[in-house]
């Protein structure tokens, strides 16, 4: 892994309009682009400098902008982690997607050609506005970060248990391991594209994407959880790369497996069977979920595709014929 380990008297990290010198918080943008009214488009950014050398681990929130658990994640670190205390540099961008986040929706709505966000990196310097916002964060991020965690989540209509995706370089595994207890839903992506993570790979760096939380869990009480378990698992990443004090715990369930997206097969109420569990072990062929009518008369049915496991399921019963309905990790063996 590479680390920026430069003697303190050159370790000033520099993001956007943030300038942070050794043992330094400090706020700033990414400037972007301005609109015909004057405001301008820019992504907000944390450096948190620590006042010893280390590794530079850059966090994302809100690529997706209906995904506000990254920004609850953001929040908790940049009140718990001490420069003082920190060896190496915690980036934190709690919203890359601004104009996404501001209108609550997965991309920009006034960005049709590039609304996803998730798929257009590295972006382009010249290209539609996501493609721009993409190509500032890119080209900052891959210069500056030594390792990079995406956070994600169901979103609007989904709710995600917590799991990742890995490039299968040693490296991006022990990334994903270093999140620790809770999180052996371990997923390959073995040539990312379009994401944070695929831009960082194609720089020589690290990166994983990792997703938890969404619709069935932003009541206040769950909302919050889910932005604390979050917070915990980078803390832990911290201790794992000793940037700072204490020891990183780890789980010890961890599985190796593919992600498959299950689609609804026609239109009407979704209804997950009762009882269902994510991160339990289904079996090829085991009912999910069942899609009704407005009558309740059946129309179609979710099984397993393969011996695994769901770690996503959909939240919002109202369901469009192609909509996403389950997320499935079919489980290839216990990772080692």
């Amino acid at each position: 892994m590479a680390q920026s380990m430069q003697d303190d008297s050159s370790r000033t990290i520099t993001v956007g309009t943030a300038v942070a010198t050794p043992g330094q918080t400090v706020r700033g943008i990414i400037p972007v682009a301005t609109l015909a009214g004057g405001n301008a488009v820019e992504i907000p950014v944390v450096v948190i400098n620590g006042a010893k050398p280390g590794p530079v681990l850059w966090v994302n929130g809100a690529i997706h902008g209906d995904e506000p658990e990254g920004p609850l994640c953001c929040q908790n670190l940049l009140r718990e982690v001490s420069p003082n205390s920190l060896a190496g540099t915690l980036v934190l961008v709690p919203v890359v997607n601004v104009a996404a986040f501001e209108a609550a929706s997965r991309g920009n709505p006034l960005d049709t050609f590039s609304h996803d966000m998730n798929r257009i990196y590295p972006g382009r310097p010249n290209g539609y506005l996501s493609e721009r916002v993409a190509y500032a964060h890119y080209e900052i991020m891959t210069k500056v970060a030594d390792l990079e965690i995406s956070i994600h989540s169901g979103g609007a209509h989904s709710f995600l248990a917590p799991a990742m995706f890995t490039d299968e370089r040693p490296e991006s595994v022990e990334l994903g391991t270093a999140m620790g207890p809770g999180w052996g839903c371990m997923m390959s992506n073995v040539s990312p594209k379009g994401s944070p993570m695929a831009a960082m790979a194609e720089a020589g760096k690290v990166g994983i994407t990792v997703e938890y939380g969404g619709r069935s869990a932003t009541s206040p009480e769950l909302f919050a959880k889910v932005g604390r378990v979050l917070a915990d698992a980078i803390l832990n990443v911290l201790k794992h790369y000793k940037m700072i004090p204490g020891e990183a715990a780890y789980d010890q369930n961890r599985t190796k497996g593919q992600q498959e997206a299950l689609l609804a097969q026609a239109s009407g109420l979704f209804l997950a069977e009762p009882g269902i569990q994510f991160l339990t072990p289904m079996k090829k062929g085991d009912r999910i979920a069942t899609i009704v009518n407005f009558f309740g008369d059946e129309l179609a049915q979710l099984r397993a595709p393969a011996d695994g496991m769901i770690f996503g399921l959909r939240a919002l019963p109202n369901v469009t014929t192609g909509d996403w309905c389950c997320f499935f990790n079919k489980v290839e063996g216990p990772r080692v």
